[in-house]
């Protein structure tokens, strides 16, 4: 009986992963393709108000999406296919490091404004480059837990 609740579990955490660096992947990858430009064709006013109301359901959530889905391949990768579960974690600890070292500044700052001052540096190409890094990390996560989920299958 331990062996199929033992192989439920893994299943559902294999499921899990999936769904989990699936949804990081497919957001990043939406933001890179239709945000990043919509943001860069609007006025520096126009973005930030745009920032502030698009980060509010965003930053709840995708965090808890990939630390929880780099949670469930650390199960897997201690319970089979450690070298392919374990290079998803840290492809899915590289998106959070990006995330909160990088684009969370940039954005907790744009959000601080009242105004744009004349000599604002606009930080829109810095945090595209960044989101870039990101999300090919997720999607590298993705693959992996794909690949990782079929070689254990």
């Amino acid at each position: 009986m331990d062996a199929i609740v033992e192989a439920i579990v893994v299943a559902v955490l294999e499921v899990l992963v999936l769904a989990g660096s699936g949804i990081a992947a497919g957001v990043l990858f939406c933001v890179a393709l239709s945000v990043v430009p919509a943001f860069r064709g609007m006025e520096p006013e126009q973005y930030v108000a745009a920032h502030r109301l698009i980060g509010k359901n965003y930053d709840p959530v995708m965090p808890l999406t990939v630390l929880g889905t780099a949670v469930a391949d650390a199960v897997l990768a201690i319970t089979g296919a450690p070298v392919l579960f374990g290079l998803a974690v840290v492809l899915l600890l590289g998106v959070s490091a990006v995330s909160h070292l990088a684009n969370v500044p940039i954005n907790r700052s744009v959000k601080t404004l009242e105004t744009v001052p004349s000599t604002w540096d606009d930080p829109r190409p810095r945090w595209r480059n960044w989101n870039l890094l990101r999300t090919g990390l997720a999607i590298a996560a993705l693959l992996v837990n794909a690949i990782a989920v079929v070689a254990t299958g």
